[in-house]
């Protein structure tokens, strides 16, 4: 699945478990017209939690590594609505920048990591309503993220000098995301940053390596709590599960750099209004390309696009994220 890819683009935030391992082995509904901007704005920085590529996302690390990642994400590109409303030509405009703080330690002999990710977003959405063109901008906090991952088989925890010597195997990796309310919200307003509601994802994964290749597979699916204060303040917001599958091939380049091509497949995420079915089933693809460069033993710097192989409904946007980060030892 895919945002704040930044881990939005919103997928804000790059997943850093990557960086620790090379660097140690080199060493809605129509209430309104200004309805559109729920689908517009609102979906580019929330739906992208459905829409985030993360390649390399369960490479080992070593315990006790530390990691800070600064991220900056912008999304762009139309968005497919409801066919029965009243609107067209809808085009959104997104930027997040991420901070994501991560660590590394071991938990029953097996290798686990905490992160969490702090994201400030600001964008702009314009729609025609009739003869009418509408515009809506917001800028501040977003909805952040708290992820914990383990890996279960393939490698367990293990100190630096051991981890850099360790031969790669298949690794089975489990993890679970939340993201608190905690964006900028007003239920007397009909677009907003934050979701005014808790997520959940757990996911799967499964990492091979071959040789300098490596490919991974992960299935996951989000979980929505309601909104019970949606425009215009006293409105009952659900939202169905959103589940999803994500493939990536990546290759090594030198000793450290690699770049990988991504592809994401989700579908679900309906939703309802006081009890009322709205016809927003997403069933969307998305596919993109990821760099990763390091510079020294302590940095690297990543570069990702994504973009809309085919979209039902929601948005079909270009994300570009490029970002920077510092591991600790």
């Amino acid at each position: 699945m895919s945002s704040h890819r930044g881990l939005g683009s919103a997928r804000g935030a790059v997943h850093a478990s990557t960086a620790g391992a090379d660097s140690a082995r080199a060493r809605a509904g129509i209430r309104t017209p200004v309805a559109i901007f729920v689908v517009g704005l609102s979906s580019v920085v929330l739906s992208a939690a459905a829409q985030e590529l993360e390649p390399r996302a369960y490479s080992p690390s070593p315990t006790g590594t530390t990691f800070l990642v600064v991220s900056a994400t912008r999304s762009r590109g139309g968005v497919f609505t409801d066919p029965s409303a009243p609107i067209s030509d809808v085009d959104a405009t997104v930027g997040l920048l991420g901070l994501t703080l991560g660590h590394t330690f071991g938990i029953a002999g097996k290798q686990a990591m905490l992160l969490g990710l702090l994201p400030i977003a600001w964008g702009e959405a314009s729609g025609q309503v009739g003869e009418d063109r509408r515009e809506v901008s917001r800028r501040g906090l977003a909805d952040g993220r708290i992820r914990f991952s383990m890996i279960l088989a393939g490698s367990p925890a293990m100190a630096r000098q051991e981890f850099a010597r360790a031969p790669r195997r298949t690794i089975l990796g489990a993890s679970v995301t939340v993201a608190p309310p905690s964006g900028q919200y007003d239920p007397t307003k009909l677009v907003n940053l934050g979701a005014n509601r808790w997520a959940f994802k757990p996911e799967f994964g499964v990492s091979h390596p071959a040789g300098r290749w490596t490919l991974d597979a992960y299935a996951a699916a989000w979980f929505f709590t309601a909104n019970r204060s949606y425009f215009p303040g006293q409105s009952l917001r659900e939202q169905d599960p959103i589940f999803g599958l994500q493939g990536h091939v990546s290759r090594v380049f030198g000793r450290r750099a690699w770049l990988a091509g991504n592809f994401t497949w989700y579908r679900g995420g309906s939703t309802r209004i006081d009890g009322v079915d709205k016809a927003d089933l997403q069933q969307n693809t998305r596919v993109g390309v990821t760099w990763s460069q390091p510079f020294g033993t302590r940095h690297s710097v990543k570069a990702a696009y994504s973009t809309g192989a085919t979209t039902r409904i929601g948005a079909d946007f270009k994300t570009i994220t490029l970002a920077w980060q510092m591991v600790f030892f």
